[in-house]
């Protein structure tokens, strides 16, 4: 299964994080900017290009200490089909470095609508015969709010192609809690009850590891809810929003782990994308600074749950 490969990377670097690659024209440096206006002029091509251009000197800097990416569709769509292009080209590129790439994408729809996501997403297309990638990401984030119709397209491709999906459980927001923390007529809250749904569709998708590839978003800015779900849900793999910008610590993320330091990838993104203002550095010097930061960032929840094995 998809996340065998992640946990593998995990273990092999000694480090459960992600770099989000979420990245705002501000936080290019103006000299990329500039290369890239006086090619393309100021427009959605330029910017495109700039994006992408900051994101390979991103990844070059730490593909061979951070396991994963973590793109934000949002942040290329606003740029239109040319910001798709340097999305898709950033994927590509990463996981030519060997990276495992999580597309946060949250879709959610039904039936054939959702089966579209799904190919478009984690698998294949056909052209008039030929099988062609659309995005090629490793996983996906999925909005699991309409049920069962709207996994079910995901755990097929999931299990066809070795592909994973992240489910929205107790998300890091401020305002999750006015309806994920609702109670249900059995008692559950609505965010346990999807950890409950998320342990269920991944009953037929389990990995060698223990975990299924139908992981789970829960945030590291709620760590009692977070503990409880790691509890609550033994074979679901989270992606830990929150750590950083957000304001939770290592601390608060340590109980997203197993007794192995497994189970859990934990997000930065503004974090590790503007490391350089933290550091006091010049923004020429941003692609250093994220490797930096990524290496304290790893070394900050080592330190809190050890080393990871299995």
């Amino acid at each position: 299964m998809a996340f065998d490969k992640l946990i593998e990377k995990i273990i092999e670097t000694q480090n459960p994080t992600v770099a989000g690659l979420d990245p705002k024209l501000d936080y290019v440096p103006a000299s990329i900017k500039n290369a890239c206006f006086e090619k393309y002029g100021k427009t959605l091509e330029g910017a495109a290009a700039a994006l992408l251009e900051f994101n390979k000197r991103i990844i070059d800097n730490i593909c061979d200490i951070v396991p994963a990416v973590k793109p934000q569709a949002a942040y290329y769509e606003m740029y239109g089909w040319q910001g798709v292009k340097a999305l898709t080209e950033t994927i590509a590129y990463a996981k030519a470095k060997g990276m495992f790439v999580i597309t946060d994408g949250k879709r959610n729809d039904i039936g054939t609508t959702m089966e579209a996501y799904a190919t478009a997403h984690l698998g294949a297309t056909d052209v008039a015969g030929e099988s062609v990638e659309a995005f090629g990401a490793d996983a996906l984030t999925v909005n699991g709010y309409l049920g069962t119709d709207g996994i079910k397209p995901l755990a097929g491709i999931c299990k066809e192609r070795d592909k994973g999906i992240f489910v929205l459980v107790k998300t890091s927001n401020p305002s999750s809690g006015e309806l994920q923390d609702m109670k249900l007529e059995n008692g559950a809250t609505v965010y346990e009850q999807m950890g409950r749904m998320c342990e269920s569709w991944g009953e037929e998708l389990m990995g060698k590891y223990g975990y299924s590839a139908v992981g789970a978003v829960v945030g590291a800015t709620y760590p009692g809810q977070l503990a409880e779900m790691r509890e609550k849900a033994p074979h679901t793999f989270f992606l830990v929003p929150g750590y950083g910008a957000q304001g939770g610590g290592a601390e608060d993320a340590k109980n997203a782990f197993d007794k192995n330091g497994l189970g859990a990838i934990i997000n930065s993104s503004r974090g590790i994308m503007c490391a350089w203002k933290k550091q006091g550095l010049t923004e020429e010097d941003f692609a250093e600074a994220a490797r930096a930061e990524a290496l304290r960032m790893k070394q900050d929840i080592l330190n809190t749950i050890g080393e990871i094995k299995y």
